[in-house]
């Protein structure tokens, strides 16, 4: 089973890596985010490191939901989801590996980026190292959340805009606590880890719930 597991995970982190879709298209579009919006607020660089948190939290949750709708769909297309639903491994440590090979190719990288793009938002080191451990432990969530509306899309044969519609509401948590919690480390008074436990339940949640939900999403569309 580890096997299976492991050969899935490859495979989708092969795809991910090569289509064009995954790590380089990801930070280019973060990249743009936080390129664009201090041009739109302005030379005010109090203003920008007051809300640079909410701006890299919102270009990465964007950026994480690219190439979600393929993660499915690809197979539906080419029946190797029968395949997979037919063989040992459960649909739900498929659904598990699948996200985590999405969140390896195009969250991981978004974090890597973090800190150097958070410069240009005049954000302190406290923020900096803050937005980074949220970002490390948020992304997970958004891209296993994204599950449930990967699954939708390849059931059911629609589009990425089924994905966001399914997806930014659930996410909308993980963005609340994971804000706070940068936004507490530098200037309090409530102490970082207090939203930062939240998010991290949030994200355990979203590990458990993503794969299952994803997983029943299918076998539906299938009977």
């Amino acid at each position: 089973m580890t096997r299976a597991f492991l050969a899935i995970l490859r495979r989708d982190l092969a795809l991910s890596l090569g289509s064009g879709g995954g790590a380089g298209l990801g930070v280019v579009f973060f990249l743009c985010v936080i390129t664009v919006v201090p041009f739109a607020v302005g030379p005010d660089l109090a203003l920008l490191a007051r809300i640079g948190p909410a701006i890299l939290w919102i270009g990465a949750l964007l950026a994480s939901l690219i190439g979600l709708e393929r993660l499915f769909t690809a197979d539906v297309e080419d029946g190797s989801l029968d395949n997979l639903t037919l063989s040992a491994l459960p649909l739900e440590l498929v659904a598990a590996a699948k996200g985590l090979a999405h969140w390896l190719a195009t969250g991981l990288p978004l974090v890597i980026a973090a800190p150097v793009l958070a410069l240009m938002l005049n954000l302190e080191p406290a923020a900096i190292a803050a937005v980074v451990a949220t970002l490390l432990v948020g992304t997970p969530a958004v891209t296993f959340l994204g599950l449930i509306g990967a699954a939708f899309a390849g059931a059911f044969r629609r589009g990425g805009l089924l994905i966001a519609v399914l997806v930014i509401p659930l996410a909308i948590p993980v963005l609340i606590f994971a804000v706070s919690a940068t936004t507490s480390a530098v200037t309090g008074p409530v102490p970082f880890g207090t939203p930062f436990r939240v998010l991290l339940g949030l994200a355990l949640f979203s590990l458990v719930l993503g794969p299952v939900a994803a997983a029943a999403a299918l076998r539906a569309a299938r009977g």
